[in-house]
């Protein structure tokens, strides 16, 4: 008689996304404090600087040149990341104080000035059949002006809020975040194949260390009462801020991409890599940009990324659907013509 294995049940949370919440439990109950605390402050720099490190020893300089050739795509995603974005980041400025609080629209807008993401663009696009070279470009592309960009943005929207940006301190951030990230791209040729081989091993050290980064910045926010400025409800209002968002951007690269002519898989990999936000990337670069306050300015980012993998998979599975539908059902001397026409 064959055994009852019970059916699997599928976390309806991204495992990485339960760990993070998990090290904001942690931080909550047990929070670093004194000489503990200094001591992490020092070791999450080094993680920062290690993360850097290697996105850039991993970022092949080859692929990106060769990338350049789709410059009105990547100049399309560029835009929805580090214009569009930030434009409706502002605009939300409009809910303060009714719907989120001061603390909680800056890190709304931090959330929309930060780099798009690499490892769900290129999946989802992949799955929606479209062009996955592209996402990998795109967001390459976004991640390496995210260096630049990201510091600057914030310094420029977010000024005292952001924690008392000045000329010293943003050169401070961009040499902490650009400097490692430089020396990855010089010793890409060397190390690179070591770190491709590796991926797995080194795909845990970067999560690891992320989580590092979170437990020491939300351990400075509890000793500071962080979670007496926020309430249940203020988390509900910031959740449903940022599925509006997320809304707004799927549509305008969507049907925005359909109107400047774009063909169906490049659509694919813009509504994708524009309208997502790296939480690999954006984490690391909150705590050095806001130090001790980085606490609640990285809890939108963390919601968005959960939203975004969710909606992301359901969207791209619709995509693939509707290829399908559409190249099936099509005369058989046109199937280009047919998948053009298919959504996005």
């Amino acid at each position: 008689m064959r055994r009852f294995r019970p059916p699997r049940i599928k976390l309806p949370i991204d495992p990485y996304i339960a760990a993070l919440l998990g090290t904001v439990l942690l931080a909550t109950l047990l929070p670093a404090r004194g000489a503990a605390a200094a001591t992490m402050d020092g070791l999450s720099t080094a993680a920062v600087a290690l993360l850097f490190f290697l996105y850039g020893a991993r970022l092949s300089t080859r692929e990106v040149v060769e990338g350049l050739g789709h410059w009105r795509l990547h100049l399309t995603v560029l835009g929805c990341t580090f214009v569009v974005f930030p434009l409706l980041g502002l605009a939300a400025r409009g809910l303060v104080p009714y719907v989120l609080t001061p603390e909680l629209h800056t890190g709304l807008l931090f959330l929309c000035v930060a780099p798009s993401t690499i490892q769900s663009s290129i999946a989802y696009t992949s799955m929606a059949r479209g062009n996955v070279a592209a996402a990998i470009c795109a967001g390459s592309f976004s991640s390496l002006v995210g260096i630049v960009l990201t510091p600057l943005l914030a310094a420029l929207l977010l000024g005292g809020s952001g924690g008392g940006f000045s000329l010293d301190s943003l050169l401070s951030v961009l040499l902490r975040l650009l400097v490692p990230f430089l020396a990855g791209q010089l010793l890409q040729r060397w190390v690179g194949g070591f770190l491709t081989r590796h991926k797995r091993v080194l795909g845990r050290v970067d999560r690891g260390s992320i989580l590092f980064v979170v437990y020491t910045a939300f351990s400075a926010g509890v000793v500071r009462g962080v979670w007496h400025q926020i309430s249940p409800w203020r988390l509900l209002a910031l959740l449903g801020v940022e599925a509006v968002l997320l809304g707004l951007m799927l549509t305008l690269t969507s049907q925005g991409t359909r109107w400047l002519g774009f063909a169906r898989e490049d659509r694919v990999a813009i509504t994708f890599a524009g309208s997502k936000k790296s939480l690999a990337s954006g984490l690391p670069m909150a705590t050095v940009l806001f130090g001790a306050q980085a606490s609640l300015a990285v809890l939108p980012l963390m919601l968005f990324h959960q939203l975004q993998l969710m909606v992301g998979a359901v969207l791209a599975k619709r995509y693939e659907r509707q290829l399908a539908a559409t190249v099936r059902d099509a005369p058989a001397v046109a199937p280009r013509a047919a998948a053009d026409a298919a959504v996005p």
